[in-house]
């Protein structure tokens, strides 16, 4: 994970100070983009502790489909990754989170995935369909997966614009590969489960195609360090890394991206600093 620790120290040093919607302002760098080789070993971050449980969970949301919280609660109950943007969402719409709401969060990531509405009224499984061309239409340009929906990315309709936008996969020589481009990147508290998460999936799709997982790519457009986590990612930037881990997945026969679960995945050799506590900008 050295590569994103370069990419902390990167910003800390040239990042421009900038504003936000959420008021507590920003160190930002504008470009960036990190190599993962997945045969190395699974790019989980060592010098903090990775919230695995929840990142898993919160995959498995997306790749069902669900835009509501409540099924990801049934996956993990103890996933807290969307509570507070949910709270907000509820706020902006003045709905009172004990009375009136179900749990609904608009047309986010696993909607848009697997549910994108077309102008005459079609659905579009976008991440089968990619499935479908990694199969049988390997050498195609267009295996990609969009979340950034213009049309259904207003705050007022959505608990969060999607941050990240969209992924593409690259097949060559049995190895499958994805890119993944972020719009907005919370370095210290987001990306590390972005880079596990995006190269979860990278592994579960290549176990049902048959491919060797090899690299993911990350494109960061706006990378950036909220000011009230500088000394977070100062702390970090003094910890010496752990060798990765290895990821493993419990072969149970899996032809489907709709049949993993939870117990299907695990770390083997996973050694980690202590966790490093900051707040979540909403």
């Amino acid at each position: 994970m050295r590569t994103y620790l370069n990419q902390i120290q990167q910003i800390l040093e040239t990042g421009v100070q900038r504003g936000d919607r959420t008021g507590v302002g920003t160190l930002s760098n504008f470009g960036l983009q990190g190599r993962y080789h997945l045969p190395s070993g699974f790019p989980a971050v060592t010098t903090k502790k990775l919230v695995w449980k929840s990142m898993v969970s919160e995959l498995l949301w997306f790749v069902s489909g669900s835009g509501n919280i409540n099924d990801l609660k049934r996956i993990y109950p103890h996933n807290k990754l969307w509570d507070l943007n949910y709270a907000d969402y509820l706020r902006r719409h003045g709905i009172s989170a004990s009375a009136d709401a179900d749990g609904d969060m608009g047309r986010v990531y696993g909607r848009q995935w697997r549910h994108w509405r077309t102008a005459d009224g079609r659905e579009i499984d976008q991440l089968q369909e990619a499935i479908e061309l990694i199969r049988h239409n390997p050498d195609s340009r267009r295996i990609i997966v969009n979340a950034w929906n213009p049309g259904e990315a207003d705050p007022r309709d959505v608990a969060l614009p999607p941050c990240h936008a969209f992924f593409q996969f690259y097949v060559a020589d049995g190895k499958l590969s994805l890119m993944m481009y972020q719009r907005s990147a919370d370095m210290f508290l987001g990306v590390p489960l972005n880079i596990a998460s995006y190269s979860l999936l990278l592994h579960m799709v290549a176990k049902i195609t048959g491919l060797q997982a090899w690299d993911f790519i990350h494109t960061i457009a706006d990378g950036h360090i909220y000011l009230d986590a500088v000394s977070q990612c100062k702390e970090q930037l003094t910890r010496t890394p752990y060798p990765l881990p290895t990821l493993d997945i419990k072969d149970r026969g899996q032809t489907s991206i709709d049949d993993f679960v939870m117990t299907d995945f695990s770390l083997i050799g996973y050694q980690c600093h202590e966790a490093i506590q900051a707040n979540m900008a909403v």
